[in-house]
């Protein structure tokens, strides 16, 4: 290869890497700023894994963060979802200003744990309740 080539490779693969960049902080910014987003780790299986959770008309989604999907990686329906323990996520119960741990079932069984803020908590407990009413058939 000559120098002009290795100059136009180094050239393609620095703009490759800056539309990455441009990418994933566009997506970052756009599901930052959407009304009932906030931050939220995810630890379904083994590792933490940092993302941005979003509150639907019926639906929560949750997006990984170091990601550049255009759809979310988890859809879990609004009736789906059931709040079954919180705790600082710190591990100390005098932990009154830190973030939660929040376990919850999500669907058929499937369990995970999520953390975020008391702010964050408080709204997803405000939303989990005011979901509408769910007619029942009678027999």
């Amino acid at each position: 290869m000559s120098g002009t080539q290795v100059a136009l490779v180094a050239l393609l693969l620095a703009l490759a890497v800056l539309v990455a960049a441009g990418l994933a902080f566009s997506r970052r910014h756009s599901l930052t700023r959407r009304v009932g987003s906030f931050a939220c780790a995810l630890r379904a299986r083994g590792r933490w894994v940092p993302g941005i959770a979003h509150y639907g008309a019926r639906h929560l989604y949750w997006w990984r963060l170091r990601s550049l999907a255009p759809r979310p990686e988890h859809v879990w329906p609004r009736g789906a979802i059931a709040v079954l323990e919180r705790r600082a996520a710190s591990g100390r119960p005098d932990d009154a200003a830190g973030p939660l741990l929040v376990r919850c079932r999500v669907g058929a069984g499937d369990e995970v744990e999520l953390t975020m803020t008391r702010e964050a908590y408080a709204g997803l407990t405000s939303w989990l309740e005011a979901a509408p009413p769910v007619p029942h058939t009678v027999i």
